[in-house]
């Protein structure tokens, strides 16, 4: 073999293992919604990890829905490649507003979380159907500086409230760290969506006391979800209590 066959050989070869390479994976951006924090994507995110997705835990700030969806986009304008948007409760209006404008994102995912169509609430949809309990579950409103409040569940009755499903040790941990949400944030009307636009899939428990399955399903329907996994008895935390459903979902939505 000639020198510049062997050459033409050796590049032949080095380009035919790029070209079978796997394509780099999506980079999974989650945000928690009200009462919660980032930790509880913690089942989820060690299964994406270990299946080879790169993942963002957002510290949603919880204080109006145009902020905390700036705030989402800044860290999404921030990532190189495709994104996967995930969104919690409340966070699922976050994503929806934050995804707007961005290229990068190519799907979102909503975990037992509001998608409002442009002029909603959380609270409005919350309300839409019966079987929601949250209201009778809030402590004491906390007073802030600007005049408006922060909610809290009541950590007697966070474990039955939001997170039947999952161990009590670990429910008291999760009522001692919740973040409070301001009550503005939830009575804040939605922006024109992403999910009008954007790949949507839906997860979520039909034992949720904080968004009643009936109103989580409707939401579905109207997004045209391209899944909806409906999880038998599972809480508002569906992503602790059933995290490698929700991972399985979100990777899908990744393809």
């Amino acid at each position: 073999m000639s020198k510049f066959a062997l050459v033409g050989a050796v590049v032949g070869a080095l380009l035919s293992g790029t070209a079978m390479a796997e394509p780099a994976k999506p980079t999974v951006v989650l945000v928690h919604g009200a009462f919660a924090d980032s930790s509880s994507w913690n089942g989820v995110i060690e299964i994406l990890q270990k299946d080879g997705y790169p993942v963002v835990a957002a510290a949603n700030p919880l204080r109006s829905v145009a902020g905390d969806a700036a705030y989402v986009s800044s860290i999404v304008g921030n990532i190189e490649g495709p994104v996967v948007l995930v969104g919690h409760s409340y966070g699922g209006q976050v994503i929806s507003a934050a995804a707007k404008g961005r290229d990068n994102v190519k799907s979102l995912v909503f975990v037992a979380a509001f998608a409002p169509q442009v002029g909603e609430a959380a609270a409005d949809l919350a309300g839409k159907f019966p079987g929601g309990t949250l209201g009778t579950a809030l402590a004491a409103p906390v007073k802030l500086p600007d005049g408006g409040v922060d909610l809290y569940i009541d950590q007697a009755k966070f474990h039955q409230q939001f997170a039947h499903d999952v161990p009590s040790a670990d429910a008291a941990l999760m009522a001692a760290g919740q973040r409070p949400i301001t009550e503005a944030a939830l009575t804040e009307k939605s922006v024109e969506p992403a999910w009008k636009t954007l790949p949507s899939f839906f997860v979520y428990g039909d034992g949720d006391k904080n968004i009643p399955a009936a109103a989580l399903g409707f939401m579905a329907e109207r997004a045209g979800s391209k899944r909806t996994v409906v999880v038998e008895g599972a809480s508002h935390v569906v992503m602790v209590s059933k995290p490698r459903v929700v991972a399985e979902l979100i990777e899908e939505a990744a393809q």
